[in-house]
């Protein structure tokens, strides 16, 4: 019965498919706010917050899609993967325990800070509560940034390598990031990065926005296209690029999927494209 669904996939799929990816990305468009910058509020709305305060916004008063932290952690996920591919192709070996260390120490650091600025919204909605915790530090945007960006590298180290042993009949045993030197270069460029978006140029703000917002979309689109991939039990059946479309397009249907039924879950609930209400008191 398995085999039958998994054949009855592979041979329809070709057509199924861009039907399905058409009629999601036809729905999606016609939920979303207007405009560009309203499509990337629309899929930020889908996995973060959005709380004002925790958000960097425009120099118009606009707000970026993200909260300080999510536009760190998916900006550094973009990054992290755009730098794998143009240094290790199709590099699918782990990384070194000297390369973990460190991505470990950013994801601890990404804990700390979630906790700790967690810990202080629900004492600043709810005077009182949980005042026998201490605060290790009154949290800030600039912390919620580096360490998401932090956390971004790190997720986008674990993704890489996983990418090309899913897909790849040809890939290449050898470690994505085989020491700490590439891994150094990819964390001082995500920190010049991040130093930039903290200047508040909206020249820098407005790409940024973008990016990390689609980078929401591009992520779930690959780990849905893995997904596809193992289901359909095609693992390690490509050699070049143009032969991915079908999953490809496949996990951006499900991201699609995905995405505009959290909206439209969350807007039901909020009747809003801002932030999470916070009731106070």
């Amino acid at each position: 019965m398995q085999t039958r669904l998994i054949l009855a996939a592979r041979k329809y799929s070709p057509w199924l498919i861009p039907l399905a990816a058409l009629i999601m990305v036809f729905t999606w468009l016609s939920i979303a706010p207007p405009g560009i910058l309203g499509k990337a509020d629309a899929i930020g709305y889908a996995v973060c917050h959005r709380l004002d305060e925790r958000s960097f916004h425009f120099t118009n008063g606009g707000q970026l899609p993200l909260c300080a932290r999510c536009s760190g952690m998916y900006l550094g996920v973009v990054v992290g993967l755009v730098f794998q591919t143009l240094i290790s192709q199709r590099r699918g070996g782990m990384p070194s325990r000297r390369v973990i260390v460190p991505l470990v120490i950013l994801f601890l650091a990404f804990a700390i800070d979630g906790s700790n600025s967690y810990l202080y919204l629900i004492k600043s909605v709810s005077p009182g509560r949980l005042d026998f915790i201490p605060n290790l530090y009154i949290p800030n945007n600039t912390l919620r940034l580096l360490t998401g960006s932090g956390a971004g590298l790190g997720i986008a180290v674990a993704i890489f390598p996983s990418l090309n042993q899913t897909l790849w009949k040809d890939w290449d045993t050898r470690p994505a990031l085989g020491s700490l030197k590439p891994l150094a270069v990819l964390t001082a460029i995500m920190l010049v990065l991040d130093l930039l978006v903290l200047t508040g140029w909206d020249a820098v703000l407005y790409p940024v926005a973008l990016i990390s917002a689609g980078g929401v979309l591009f992520l779930l689109a690959l780990i849905y296209a893995m997904l596809w991939v193992m289901v359909t039990k095609q693992e390690n059946r490509f050699t070049a690029l143009g032969q991915v479309w079908l999953p490809a397009l496949a996990g951006l249907t499900i991201a699609l999927l995905q995405i505009t039924a959290t909206d439209l879950l969350r807007l039901w609930l909020t009747h809003t494209w801002g932030g999470f209400p916070l009731p106070i008191g």
